[in-house]
């Protein structure tokens, strides 16, 4: 894995996903290499290679948002993991909480549970929620996530956060229909989560290679009418959205 050290502009930056204003990446790429990750697009851009073989860290990030504020939602991240590997060494994410705002509204979502670590730095800020990325188990787990965190151990650090008093939420991502057991990923987790998130496969983003991974990719019809099904469990536990692409929230 190719580490590119980089320094940005700005950090703060206008996004398009449901729910948030603003975005934070302190990485560009990311080792977890899934190969369903929408954000790999952003491979057209950089000269670094494949998805997955590199990650671009803004090592200045932790200065660009002393003093800052902005007005609206946060998210970290829209095209990486703020606690992909490389953030053990770099603590890149850590210094950048630790300077950031605490009035900030800040929504964090990943697959490690490295983010225990900083634990006492999210419990300072006053709007906060973390959410785990919860998809494929088993063998699909192994071809489709292979050097991302078991899905066990994504649980345990949602149920960790949560007896610490951290707003948690469960975001069930990509929703393939008949691969993705999304009943089973909510009867796991709903006692230790506020909601959940719901967002189906974006079949644009995820590209040829999946496609052949799967066997097959779902018709915008299936999508549609799954989504739908969904929607249903409403009733049952808390479900703040479900997303269709592109960005269409039933």
């Amino acid at each position: 894995m190719e580490l590119i050290l980089t320094r940005a502009k700005q950090i703060f930056t206008r996004t398009g996903i449901p729910g948030a204003d603003f975005a934070v990446n302190v990485y560009a790429g990311c080792s977890f290499a899934c190969s369903y990750c929408y954000a790999r697009f952003i491979c057209r851009f950089k000269p670094y290679g494949e998805w997955g073989n590199w990650v671009e860290a803004k090592v200045n990030a932790p200065e660009l948002v002393k003093g800052k504020k902005v007005r609206g939602k946060v998210v970290m991240s829209t095209i990486s993991d703020a606690y992909q590997p490389v953030e053990a060494e770099l603590n890149l994410t850590g210094r950048v909480l630790r300077n950031m705002s605490r009035d900030i509204k800040l929504d964090i979502l990943t697959k490690s549970p490295l983010i225990l670590r900083d634990v006492e730095l999210l419990k300072e800020f006053k709007n906060l929620s973390v959410g785990f990325t919860l998809s494929f188990e088993g063998e699909l787990k192994r071809e489709l996530e292979p050097k991302a965190p078991a899905i066990s151990a994504r649980i345990n650090a949602l149920k960790k956060l949560k007896k610490e008093g951290i707003r948690t939420y469960g975001f069930i991502s990509p929703v393939v229909p008949g691969l993705t057991d999304v009943e089973n990923l909510i009867e796991k987790t709903r006692d230790f989560v506020d909601y959940f998130w719901i967002e189906m496969i974006n079949v644009d983003a995820a590209g040829k290679e999946f496609a052949e991974k799967v066997g097959r990719i779902p018709t915008r019809k299936e999508l549609v009418r799954y989504a739908k099904e969904l929607t249903n469990l409403r009733r049952e536990v808390k479900i703040e959205e479900v997303v269709l692409h592109p960005w269409r929230v039933l």
